[in-house]
């Protein structure tokens, strides 16, 4: 049965941290043990060339050497052996007293005699002594002269090294794995980061309501790997994040714009209806009762006619229809719609700053006249009598700019961020008094946007200034 595999990335990185260093030591073990053994077995053949056969030499008499002398100088263990004709006639062992012969095995002699007469040491495995090596050389009476030593010091200096090897390897491998541990775990740790706050953003209720991102990871070095994956998960966040503001904006000005709309539209209608309800109950059909409310109910429902005309010009340009495609120029355009602000407001000073020639833009010209005269509109209605309203508009070969400035009271500074939003007065009751219903600014915001343009507002006491920057060839789209 197979061994599972780690399933974490720090058991997997771990495991592989211990399996390369027990494989890079292993092959250190193996290498530093092969080479230790050739360094021996040729500081062997070394010693073994230093002789020149002279032990073996004095084996020549056919028999071992009664003394010392000629054992003098020669390690203890040296092999010499003689060879005539092909036989063995004599064979000796240094020991401590000086040299004993060995009796060896038929086996042994032939493998003794089988080794080349080159100069170069051989291995050979006698069965009375153990692993020789052994030199032979060339004699002078036609003999062959062996010389050998053991090879047992070289095994057991190879065989400690290889324990030694063995126990230090493994207490370095243990001990590595243990830091490598420690060490894999410390460095994953930004990407437990990651995963704890991307296991926090599935928890949150991403569904409705207001929701609130978590802080971003801090790990953030997109010159590594965690660093980039926290440097993409905090991106993520931060479009999912303003992607759920901007839901929720959306959904609280839904909700409002219901609520507006909803008591817009009911003034009126209880107008109408208390005004048709009198009429009904009057039997004289020419009274001056009958009159009043028959022009109430007339009044009303003109002005809930054009709220209702407002809400369903912003809602077309709420879903992306498309406007009239058309030259439009905007300095006609300009002059009709003071003279009209001018016979509304008599009581206002109007001044216009045209330039001399024509400012032609491509556009949808009743949705731009419905703009400039919403601004006049707006500015004769907020204004006292005898505020000095100016028109102005330039134009180059890329762009017009339209500004309506006066110098009345100006917009409450609380007020200008939202002046553009939908039901925004400047008095915050419900106060027919001031006329409109606050949808004006709305409609030049949304028309201007849909011709690709820009609606800003600049305003303190005594000077408020509305540009509206329009491009001159206007957005890329074809009319309906």
């Amino acid at each position: 049965m197979k061994a599972p595999l780690p399933r974490t990335l720090r058991a997997r990185l771990t495991a592989g941290l211990v399996a390369l260093l027990t494989l890079a030591c292993l092959a250190i073990g193996v290498t530093t043990v092969l080479a230790l053994q050739a360094f021996l077995i040729d500081r062997l053949d070394q010693q073994l060339a230093g002789t020149a056969g002279d032990f073996a030499a004095s084996l020549e008499h056919g028999e071992p050497p009664d003394a010392d002398d000629d054992a003098r100088g020669q390690a203890r263990g040296t092999l010499g052996v003689r060879i005539l004709d092909g036989t063995v006639t004599a064979a000796a062992v240094v020991d401590e007293g000086g040299s004993v012969a060995v009796d060896l095995s038929e086996h042994d002699k032939s493998a003794l005699i089988a080794v080349p007469v080159d100069g170069r040491g051989h291995t050979v495995e006698l069965s009375a002594l153990g692993q020789y090596r052994i030199v032979a050389a060339a004699g002078r009476d036609g003999d062959v002269l062996l010389t050998g030593l053991p090879l047992h010091p070289v095994e057991e200096t190879v065989e400690r090294l290889r324990l030694i090897e063995t126990a230090v390897f493994g207490l370095a491998i243990v001990i590595t794995g243990i830091a490598a541990a420690l060490w894999v775990r410390l460095s994953l740790r930004p990407l437990r980061r990651v995963a704890a706050t991307a296991a926090e953003v599935t928890a949150r209720p991403l569904a409705s309501g207001d929701v609130a991102m978590p802080d971003p990871v801090p790990d953030t070095d997109p010159r590594t790997e965690v660093g980039s994956v926290g440097l993409a998960l905090n991106r993520m966040l931060t479009h999912v994040g303003d992607a759920l503001a901007r839901r929720q904006a959306s959904e609280e000005r839904l909700r409002r714009f219901a609520a507006d709309a909803s008591h817009e539209l009911r003034t009126p209608v209880s107008i109408v209806r208390a005004h048709a309800e009198l009429a009904l109950r009057n039997p004289d059909g020419t009274s001056a009762d009958i009159r009043h409310a028959l022009e109430r109910i007339q009044s009303e429902s003109r002005r809930m006619g054009t709220l209702v005309d407002d809400l369903l010009l912003l809602a077309r340009l709420d879903t992306g229809r498309l406007l009239a495609r058309e030259p439009v120029d905007l300095t006609r355009l300009v002059i009709d719609a003071a003279d009209d602000a001018r016979t509304a407001g008599p009581d206002h000073r109007w001044h216009l700053e045209l330039p001399e020639e024509p400012v032609v833009i491509t556009g949808d010209e009743y949705r731009l006249h419905e703009v400039v005269a919403n601004l006049l509109t707006n500015a004769r209605t907020h204004t006292p009598p005898g505020t000095l309203v100016t028109v102005g508009l330039t134009g180059t070969a890329d762009q017009a700019v339209l500004t309506v400035t006066d110098d009345g009271p100006g917009i409450p500074e609380e007020l200008q961020p939202e002046i553009f939003g939908r039901f925004t007065r400047a008095d915050t009751g419900r106060s027919r008094s001031s006329g409109g219903t606050g949808l004006g600014l709305a409609i030049v915001q949304a028309v201007v946007s849909a011709h690709g343009g820009t609606a800003a507002l600049t305003s303190r006491p005594g000077r408020t200034t509305f540009t509206i920057e329009l491009p001159a060839h206007g957005p890329q789209h074809q009319s309906e």
